[in-house]
């Protein structure tokens, strides 16, 4: 969920609008596979875990989460059904499917996803994204609940809107350019009925200091967990490592071994109010997070 002043205001990386907001996700997911993304496979297991730990901590039957910058809905995806994030990639690699159209593939993927077993029944999962073609899929397949076709950060929640966020229970964002833009989440935060947890894994450089800041108004304590950084994608060219280098550098980080290697790198936050802030190793996580943090 990139804006357009925010694109304009943080030139990070390469954005790739002709695939972002296609009537279906072939061409996005296989930009993803291509390109070699993989933060949603390392940062998801996290998210799954932060979600089992919210659901014990306050006793909730039917959590609500909102996908923030959800594109297609492929957090959502790993996040409520029993699939691999190769697996997910790998389906659209598939030629066959190209002799569909976008109406035909909406109907597979929702007869798909259907099929799927889900690994946190009960729990309802919303999208926000600007990109509409993108948020409308993820909805029509099944993924979201609601989709919202919408940009916190420049105009308040339409009504629909609204009522979402007032439920709000947890906020998942992974990898976004924008990570979580800090009048979007003010707006978010301001009208949850509760304070919501929340989870993102941005880029490293890219951690915004006015998002933080925002957590920290709204009680919220903030912290990461203690696992290495993981890949998000390999840099398209070397403008975009050395750009990427520089803005780590500057935010403190060590880049030897790290971007230097070739790809993005990112982490993952965590912010919940003080007094359900449980100490992360007590945490009952996945079994693949272990992998996952490699």
């Amino acid at each position: 969920m990139t804006s357009q002043a925010s694109r304009a205001a943080t030139p990070f990386v390469t954005i790739f609008d002709e695939t972002y907001d296609q009537p279906d996700c072939r061409a996005y997911y296989r930009m993803l596979r291509q390109l070699g993304y993989s933060n949603h496979a390392h940062a998801v297991p996290i998210f799954r875990a932060v979600l089992a730990e919210l659901r014990r901590v306050r006793g909730l039957e039917t959590p609500n989460v909102l996908d923030f910058a959800s594109s297609y809905g492929i957090v959502t995806a790993l996040m409520k059904h029993s699939v691999s994030a190769d697996a997910f990639l790998e389906r659209y690699a598939n030629a066959e499917l190209d002799a569909v159209d976008a109406s035909e593939m909406q109907e597979l993927d929702r007869t798909w996803l259907a099929s799927l077993p889900e690994r946190h029944p009960g729990t309802r999962f919303n999208g926000i994204d600007v990109a509409a073609n993108a948020v409308g899929y993820a909805s029509a397949t099944g993924l979201f609940e609601h989709g919202f076709a919408e940009d916190l950060q420049v105009s308040a929640p339409s009504d629909r809107l609204l009522t979402c966020l007032e439920d709000c229970d947890l906020v998942v964002e992974c990898g976004s350019v924008a990570h979580l833009m800090p009048q979007a989440l003010d707006r978010l935060l301001s009208l949850a009925k509760r304070r919501p947890w929340l989870v993102t894994s941005p880029v490293r450089g890219n951690e915004r200091k006015a998002a933080f800041e925002v957590m920290a108004d709204h009680g919220l304590v903030v912290e990461t967990l203690d696992l290495p950084p993981f890949p998000h994608r390999r840099f398209e060219n070397q403008d975009e490592q050395a750009r990427a280098i520089g803005i780590a550098r500057a935010a403190g980080h060590e880049t030897d071994g790290v971007e230097t290697t070739g790809s993005f790198f990112a982490q993952v936050y965590v912010a919940r109010p003080a007094e359900e802030a449980t100490p992360p190793e007590v945490w009952p996580m996945p079994p693949e997070l272990g992998e996952s943090a490699k």
